[in-house]
């Protein structure tokens, strides 16, 4: 099974935990701090993942690092993905609950990437339009990639929107060299 597969099933019995005890948004917290700090310490996913390194160590460095600092149903979740082996899985977890989390609150996630930083005012605007449009709130994630010369590309779920020069040009240069445009030179 992929670890995917496996992650989202952890994560959806947390979820549903989470609900029924009321802490959603306590939980994604933990899951937020929980995912910063291993994609912080490249030594501490190591560890995780590690077949070498006992259950009981890992249980123990987890219960140190995050005791006191996350709700027991997160560190219950910590044990249980620890006791059946899974602990390598327990960062995709947090990721697999972001996106349930996203879900479940009407959230969705939009890239875009444009040629220049996109002014604050800028990217509010297209907050806004994009919610307009779709009726969810909306997390608004931006790069910048210069070779783009001017416009932005748009990624909202599985849709893509690219208003770039380079892709105009692209688009261009394709149509010139298409035999269609040279069989109409040549008549």
């Amino acid at each position: 099974m992929s670890e995917i597969k496996v992650a989202l099933r952890y994560s959806k019995a947390l979820l549903e935990l989470a609900k029924s005890e009321n802490l959603v948004e306590e939980v994604n917290n933990d899951m937020k701090l929980f995912y910063q700090t291993v994609k912080a310490s490249s030594q501490l996913r190591a560890v995780l993942s590690n077949p070498i390194v006992s259950t009981e160590s890992k249980r123990a460095i987890l219960h140190q690092l995050f005791d006191g600092k996350v709700n027991k149903i997160t560190i219950g979740f910590f044990d249980i993905m620890v006791s059946k082996g899974r602990e390598a899985f327990i960062y995709e977890g947090a990721k697999q609950y972001f996106e349930l989390y996203n879900e479940l609150n009407g959230i969705v996630k939009a890239e875009v990437v444009s040629a220049v930083e996109m002014t604050e005012a800028s990217k509010k605007e297209l907050i806004n339009t994009i919610e307009k449009a779709l009726s969810r709130k909306v997390l608004l994630q931006s790069k910048v990639n210069p070779k783009l010369i001017g416009g932005f590309i748009l990624t909202v779920g599985d849709k893509q929107y690219d208003t770039s020069i380079s892709s105009g040009l692209n688009d261009l240069r394709r149509n010139f060299l298409s035999d269609e445009f040279v069989s109409q030179l040549s008549k």
